[in-house]
């Protein structure tokens, strides 16, 4: 078994879930922020045999893109300093192997 660490641009986020979903899959997520720009995201965690690794990682590449959003500075900057480019989104992707899961259960 693998288990799948992505890191999704929040706004790409239910998208992702609804394809793995469709495609008979289920993830546990927690919303998180990072990077530069400090965005929110959601980080997934998808738990799959091996001959399924390749298909869940293509729903999460096929769903979540990269964007280069500008950012405006303050009034009275020389006009090529006055926005800032940065790649923004796309997944970021973990897998790592899972050698075993518990599920505690109540009585």
């Amino acid at each position: 078994m693998r288990m799948i660490m992505a890191v999704v641009p929040h706004e790409q986020a239910e998208t992702v879930l609804n394809k793995l979903i469709e495609a008979g899959y289920t993830a546990t997520f927690m919303e998180s922020r990072g990077g530069m720009l400090r965005q929110s995201q959601l980080t997934m965690f998808v738990a799959v045999e091996a001959q399924n690794l390749d298909q869940i990682l293509e729903i999460i590449r096929e769903n979540s893109s990269r964007q280069v959003p500008v950012a405006s500075e303050a009034e009275g900057q020389d006009p090529e300093q006055r926005s800032i480019q940065a790649l923004l989104g796309g997944a970021a992707i973990f897998v790592w192997d899972l050698s075993s899961i518990e599920v505690n259960q109540l009585p």
